[in-house]
């Protein structure tokens, strides 16, 4: 199953998240991409905060009409254009109760593993991988088919890490290498039998010099072809189930020629 899921409201005032989702749509121009309706509630500049999330009654509307997309068509793989990350607890939830002990790689700068009390920015796409531990904020569990275990999470390109994060990550013994080394993450994968993996590609993973329109920029990042190398090598030694691209702000064609091989990748067969 193939949606397209432009969710902004998980990043807050989210410029440029939507149409940048628009502008992978349109580049890969593949009729089988279905579009979620996001909710008419206002949000970003005039959005409420509930339960020290932004936006809450948009993000929580538009998400359960995602989950009960994908409950009545019930896929065997997904694949989806976003959007902020936030959107990641259903597909991952999904999955994760379709094939048991599901491997998530994360590729991100970011941790997006903070509750809700303890977010400095109380935007949810910085919760997402919290709310499906199973410890974020109650009220989001209603959107969950399931919730994931600290071990089958797996960063990659992560460098910008608040301290609550830190200590969760530490506690939990989560994968979360410096610097990624391929044969190492296969390696560890392979140690926890895990088979099937779903990849989540915020493109702010990436190094900045090398592709900016991010909604982020943290210096450091992975170089495109190291990218791109990482996701061959998990294609070809795993059964990928779930892929997404998300948080990109490129809005026209050229601005997207950096990154059409990873798009490609995660998002063809």
């Amino acid at each position: 199953m193939k949606i397209y899921f432009p969710q902004w409201q998980g990043s807050g005032k989210g410029k440029s998240i939507a149409s940048g989702a628009k502008a992978i749509l349109d580049n890969i121009d593949d009729p089988e991409f279905i579009k979620i309706p996001l909710s008419t509630i206002e949000a970003g500049e005039n959005g409420i905060q509930k339960y020290c999330i932004n936006n809450y009654d948009a993000i929580f509307g538009q998400l359960l009409r995602l989950k009960k997309q994908i409950s009545d068509s019930e896929p065997k793989t997904l694949k989806i254009i976003g959007g902020d990350c936030g959107l990641e607890i259903v597909p991952v939830s999904y999955l994760n109760q379709k094939y048991p002990n599901l491997g998530v790689i994360w590729f991100d700068a970011h941790a997006d593993i903070n509750k809700p009390c303890d977010s400095p920015s109380c935007n949810f796409h910085g919760m997402p991988l919290r709310t499906l531990l199973g410890e974020g904020e109650e009220q989001m569990n209603d959107l969950l088919f399931s919730t994931i275990d600290a071990s089958q999470i797996h960063y990659v390109g992560l460098r910008d890490i608040d301290n609550a994060e830190k200590d969760r990550i530490d506690q939990g013994n989560i994968y979360a290498p410096a610097n990624i080394n391929i044969q190492d993450l296969i390696t560890t994968l392979k140690s926890k039998k895990i088979s099937h993996l779903y990849l989540h590609f915020d493109f702010d993973c990436l190094e900045p010099y090398e592709y900016d329109k991010t909604y982020y920029h943290v210096d450091n990042g992975l170089k495109i072809k190291a990218a791109e190398a990482c996701i061959e090598a998990l294609k070809d030694n795993f059964n990928v189930v779930g892929s997404s691209v998300l948080e990109s702000i490129a809005t026209i064609p050229s601005e997207l020629r950096p990154i059409h091989n990873i798009i490609n990748l995660l998002m063809k067969n």
